[in-house]
């Protein structure tokens, strides 16, 4: 149950352009993303949405301040958050979190190979910005911040911080994606890092699957709504515009395929999204910090989206310093509660559902 994240218009398939006669044409045209944040109109001047102690609360997640010590986190997003340091602090200061700077080694920031000339300022890339950093920290204080910022919101550009990113973090996170397109395939190469852990946001959209969410070597993180925290009536549901489904292009691997419930959501082998799922409903979304202003506010916002569950669920896996790969999610490694309810084009069930994955990541098992 997933469609995917809205794209560029005038996004096109990889193509080999032949001219008459065969010679070959212009090169495909580029491919782009978008960020699947879903956004509460008007900033506050103080926090509305779930703080992080609530979001801990939910779901069993470590309390300690150096949680995910020794780690690093690297947030992949396009365009240039000038303000991202400083409105993490803020963030941290609120919430009672470390301070997390670059003076103290725990924030880097840089550009899309390792530079220090940013790109431009995009303001809805600035808030998406805003909330993969102070969420990663969020759920692990203890964790390094390695921010890689791409030029642009070109496949090219993304790809080149992944490299970047992967090179340099055990943990990544990933908060952007587009529609499927043939070709994607060639791509895989970025995301297949021996090693490294990386979690890519499944969409905002339903049904279909969305890329990079669908490569089979990358976490694919859908979305849940929560509701009525903190009473008898608490619930889990799959949210319905969680992304995910069932790849075009891609196969399953082994380690997903060979999963008892992988085969009832009836994806023939193809590779299926998303993996897990976490809070994303913007209903129940999280507090963010934000003073790069967008849509001609700042403050703190209400923000939900699969681009709020990836990062949480990046710092979760470096909290418990394990490779979380297929192998692992696939495994017996975690204790999961079972979302069964929720529709997003495609129902959730019992063992395994294609709207939130096998379902939220819950206690601390390592």
């Amino acid at each position: 149950m997933k469609r995917p994240l809205a794209v560029v218009p005038g996004l096109a398939l990889v193509a080999l352009l032949v001219a008459p006669g065969g010679t070959i044409g212009a090169a495909p045209p580029e491919h782009y993303a978008n960020h699947p944040l879903r956004v509460v109109p008007n900033a506050s001047s103080s926090p509305k949405g779930l703080s992080p102690a609530m979001i801990k609360s939910v779901y069993g997640f470590s309390t300690a301040a150096t949680a995910g010590a020794g780690t690093t986190i690297a947030i992949v997003d396009a365009y240039d958050d000038p303000t991202a340091e400083n409105d993490l602090n803020v963030f941290s200061a609120q919430f009672g979190l470390p301070p997390c700077t670059t003076a103290n080694g725990c924030f880097t920031k840089v550009n899309q190979t390792g530079g220090t000339k940013y790109p431009r300022t995009d303001a809805g890339w600035a808030l998406e910005i805003s909330l993969d950093v102070q969420w990663a920290h969020a759920i692990a204080p203890g964790a390094k911040i390695l921010l890689v910022e791409a030029a642009s919101n070109s496949f090219t550009n993304l790809l080149t911080a992944e490299n970047y990113a992967t090179a340099h973090a055990g943990y990544v996170s990933n908060s952007w994606g587009a529609a499927e397109f043939s070709g994607e395939t060639s791509y895989d190469s970025y995301f297949n890092k021996p090693g490294v852990s990386i979690f890519v946001s499944a969409g905002d959209a339903g049904l279909p699957a969305d890329y990079p969410s669908a490569s089979p070597y990358v976490i694919s993180v859908g979305g849940t709504t929560l509701s009525n925290i903190g009473t008898p009536d608490f619930s889990e549901t799959g949210w319905s515009k969680s992304g995910g489904g069932c790849s075009v292009y891609e196969i399953a691997t082994s380690a997903q395929a060979g999963f008892a419930e992988y085969g009832q959501v009836g994806c023939a082998g193809k590779r299926a999204t998303p993996d897990v799922s976490l809070d994303a409903d913007p209903a129940s979304g999280v507090a963010v910090y934000d003073s790069t202003r967008y849509q001609g506010q700042s403050g703190w916002w209400v923000v939900g989206g699969t681009s709020a569950s990836s990062p949480m669920w990046a710092a979760r896996a470096a909290v418990s310093g394990a490779l979380v790969n297929a192998s692992y999610v696939y495994g017996s490694n975690i204790t999961y509660r079972d979302i069964t309810v929720g529709n997003n084009g495609a129902p959730c069930l019992t063992g395994y559902d294609l709207v939130t994955g096998r379902g939220s990541w819950i206690g601390a098992t390592p």
